[in-house]
């Protein structure tokens, strides 16, 4: 089958919905950014892009600081609701029935419903045309205590995050492999010793 070349947009999925926090304790806000991503490792990275016609844009402008919530299968109204309703408007904590916790490293709110949460500050903001993108370091993770193993390995697997793609929100389905799992070497079937009779 061949394909239909198309004009250019902004079609790529699926990306999180994820919740982002800003403001402060005493005046929280939340919307909803799907363009989001990690842009580096050392030190790690992230960005959010935003309108600068957003009510949260001169929070995280003036603030330098948000946090970036994952988003899970039984918050998919409130990802729909606060990526069309304003804080300008409403508080939408309060409507949507989520809870704002101080963080850790930044005094923007962390959404104590997610299942992690990256706290950022704003190291450059690079103003793109519709859009603004912050690029930030994560200065902290947020995770929910049950996806962490006793070891202390993370299970994020275990939150039923979604994912958004074309204007639909998903379920995350089944896992397919691990990083690096084409490559890596089967380890040898170890050998008996013979027995002695």
């Amino acid at each position: 089958m061949g394909k239909v070349l198309w004009n250019p947009g902004t079609l790529l999925g699926p990306v999180p919905p994820a919740l982002v926090t800003c403001g402060s304790m005493e005046r929280p806000n939340i919307l909803t950014v799907a363009w989001t991503g990690i842009v580096n490792t050392k030190p790690p990275m992230t960005y959010v892009s935003v309108r600068p016609e957003r009510y949260s844009y001169p929070l995280i402008r003036s603030s330098g600081e948000f946090v970036i919530n994952l988003t899970i299968a039984s918050m998919v109204r409130a990802a729909d609701f606060c990526g069309v309703k304003s804080g300008r408007d409403l508080d939408k904590f309060a409507a949507c029935g989520l809870h704002a916790i101080p963080g850790s490293k930044v005094t923007a709110p962390v959404l104590k419903e997610s299942p992690l949460s990256l706290e950022c500050r704003v190291k450059d903001v690079l103003e793109l045309g519709s859009h603004h993108m912050f690029l930030a370091e994560i200065l902290g993770l947020d995770v929910e205590e049950g996806l962490i193993d006793k070891d202390g390995g993370l299970h994020l697997e275990r939150a039923g995050l979604m994912g958004y793609a074309h204007g639909a929100y998903y379920a995350l389905g089944e896992r397919l492999g691990t990083f690096g799992y084409s490559v890596r070497k089967k380890p040898l079937k170890k050998r008996g010793r013979p027995q002695k009779e």
